[in-house]
């Protein structure tokens, strides 16, 4: 194995993993080749500099098992990096910091990994991040699904942002910067089990820019991404601790027809569906237009007020288009595993 070659033939084995020579060969050739210099494969853990008076830090962790591993829009490892950086930024802080596991099934294609591998060192750069540290499994074939990943993120967060969902109160409302539901769509469609194909993309992208906005407004109460179980999951979060009813406006929560489409066709719900480039906020009611209106300006056009916090019992309505309601309960079983 040889450093600057495509290995459109090699496939994972087992060896990979065991620590000697194939293993080192797998880190320094395909992950240190696309991640740069700044990955130092030669430590056990890398040193990390928290010299930064003024901020608190913060760490998150999340794991990565979406099928198919490239689908429209991105694939499993750029989803990696922007679902860690997103949770660090609806947190309100800045993404400084990244560590990251590969768990490889025995057989995966070598050029599979080497495209995702670079997709990950392209995400890292567009958000500004570094890997700092990782480590690399190969489980037997047929026991993982191609490739798994796992990070951790460190973050940095000045003093003074304080976010929370116990800061909500009736009266908020709930805004979201985009079109919900099209991740999960796309990679629904990406694996043809249904007959049905299109050109939807997933909205995996970094959510940076839209935290950012929105951390200018004093009214701010709470930020999230509407990942695993999509905007329905995040507001009922909302009504559990809060103690309220949310009341979401159908007319005003953006889907795109494609993805209304699939989910009347396979008797989906698109307000359960992941989303990986959005964000849901609450804000006071005197900001939340005016916030709104400033992500309009932004270029994120599909930006709404979805929906307001109101007194009563812990749940989530649906106004309809046609003004009647409809509760949307909580989520059970999983409609789309391995979505992210």
């Amino acid at each position: 194995m040889s450093k600057n070659r495509t290995h459109t033939d090699a496939r994972i084995t087992l060896a990979h993993g065991n620590g000697g020579r194939l293993m080192r060969e797998l880190i320094d050739e395909v992950f240190a080749q696309a991640l740069g210099s700044q990955l130092d494969t030669r430590v056990d853990a890398a040193r990390l500099p928290l010299n930064a008076p003024g901020s608190d830090w913060l760490i998150t962790t999340d794991g990565f098992t979406v099928e198919p591993l490239e689908f429209p829009g991105g694939d499993i490892g750029s989803l990696a990096v922007h679902g860690t950086v997103n949770d660090l930024a609806v947190s309100g802080a800045t993404p400084r910091y990244l560590s990251l596991n590969v768990f490889i099934e025995e057989g995966l294609e070598m050029a599979v990994l080497e495209r995702i591998s670079h997709s990950i060192a392209r995400a890292c750069e567009t958000c500004g991040v570094r890997i700092l540290a990782g480590d690399t499994k190969v489980v037997r074939h047929g026991q993982g699904g191609g490739l798994y990943l796992a990070t951790t993120g460190i973050g940095e967060r000045r003093h003074g942002v304080e976010l929370g969902i116990e800061r909500i109160q009736p009266g908020d409302r709930l805004i979201v910067s985009g079109t919900v539901g099209d991740h999960g769509t796309a990679v629904m469609l990406a694996r043809e089990q249904f007959g049905l194909s299109g050109n939807l993309l997933s909205d995996a992208t970094s959510v940076a820019p839209i935290t950012e906005s929105l951390l200018q407004w004093p009214g701010l109460r709470f930020m999230r991404d509407p990942t695993r179980g999509g905007v329905a999951t995040v507001a009922h979060d909302i009504a559990s601790v809060a103690g309220a009813t949310v009341r979401l406006f159908e007319k005003c929560l953006p889907v795109r027809k494609e993805v209304r489409g699939v989910c009347e066709i396979l008797g989906y719900d698109p307000y359960y569906l992941a989303s990986e480039g959005r964000v849901v906020a609450a804000l006071s009611p005197e900001v939340a237009e005016p916030a709104v209106e400033i992500l309009q300006r932004l270029g994120f056009h599909d930006a709404c007020v979805m929906g307001v916090i109101e007194p009563g019992p812990p749940r989530v309505i649906l106004q309809t288009g046609l003004g009647g309601e409809r509760i949307l309960p909580e989520l059970e079983d999983d409609p789309l595993p391995r979505i992210c």
